[in-house]
């Protein structure tokens, strides 16, 4: 029995070693980062953008690579199949708190399946529409859409996308409702809104800043907290009569549950540095971004309480997953 107790003793410091000495040997080959979109979405850019700062500072390449499929559960499904060492992590957005409560079967558990390491930033959902609309301000929809229901259309990236989501919060709170028209990705639905087939989009800033300055769209309303310095003359939903309302695209870093805490250690403070720099600050903040910096702890707690939210949101106004 000693014998025994003293061997399992052994093993045990044995392995502690070994993770200590992964740790401190750590990174010493390419690191695989998982995106869950197509090349050339915001996900994208965010995970090329960070990879490209980390890659300077960690001395190792960060290798994109583009999972796209079934809302990012395919790309969540990989992560989550891989080796807890370090060496396979993923930018994940929104969809990692609310995919839990779209899918059934659950696709994955976030509590069991993934360890959080950072938040990296958050790009804001807008309200858009033409530039010769007749709802030139929030208000105009507001009033329009409470005397006629269901009849003002708006286009998404898809059901069950963060804009989608984001527009049935603002449904509740503004006690509107308005005609949903799903499409795959938002350069279609921009395409539409353009043709004269839509009302309006909701689609995060990035991908509809470009038709704003070009003078094809305007924004009517910004759904984060505080304006955009890309647009300051926009205001937010907040300040529109909603106080405290907040929707964003944010971005996220995450790798497989069980991975050692020297490594999630090293990754966050390197993430810190990266979100201090003035590349990084500059490349979100170009397209309407603003990086988020914080505690794993923080972030932690934070994806929590958006997972919270998406469930009621999610049983509260029946949606359901393209």
């Amino acid at each position: 029995m000693m014998k025994k107790m003293i061997s399992n003793v052994l093993l045990f410091c044995g392995f502690l070693f070994s993770v200590h000495s992964m740790a401190q040997d750590y990174p010493n080959k390419p690191i695989k980062v998982l995106v869950g979109y197509a090349p050339g979405g915001a996900v994208d850019l965010v995970a090329r953008s960070l990879g490209q700062s980390l890659s300077g500072s960690m001395g190792q390449a960060f290798v994109i690579e583009n999972k796209p499929g079934a809302g990012t559960n395919i790309a969540v499904k990989q992560l989550i199949d891989s080796p807890p060492d370090g060496y396979t992590l993923m930018v994940a957005a929104n969809a990692l708190a609310a995919n839990m409560a779209l899918y059934k079967p659950q696709p994955f558990d976030v509590d069991k399946d993934i360890t959080p390491i950072a938040m990296i930033g958050s790009v804001p959902v807008v309200i858009a529409t033409t530039a010769g609309s007749k709802y030139q301000k929030l208000s105009d929809l507001i009033k329009a859409a409470k005397a006629n229901p269901d009849f003002i259309t708006y286009g998404s990236p898809g059901n069950g996308a963060t804009p989608h989501m984001a527009m049935k919060f603002f449904e509740q709170a503004a006690g509107v409702s308005f005609k949903h028209v799903p499409y795959k990705g938002g350069a279609p639905a921009i395409t539409d809104l353009i043709g004269g087939q839509l009302d309006l989009v909701a689609m995060n800033m990035l991908e509809i800043a470009p038709q704003v300055k070009a003078g094809n769209l305007k924004i009517i309303a910004v759904m984060s907290a505080k304006r955009s310095p890309l647009f300051p003359g926009v205001p937010t939903i907040a300040e529109s009569g909603f106080p405290g309302f907040e929707a964003s695209v944010w971005y996220s870093l995450i790798a497989p549950a069980k991975t050692p805490a020297g490594i999630v250690k090293t990754l966050h403070t390197e993430v810190e540095k990266a979100l201090k720099s003035k590349d990084m600050i500059e490349r979100l903040t170009s397209v309407g971004g603003e990086v988020n910096p914080g505690s794993t702890a923080q972030f932690t707690a934070f994806l929590n309480s958006e997972r919270k939210r998406y469930e009621k949101l999610v049983r509260d106004a029946n949606i359901q997953p393209d």
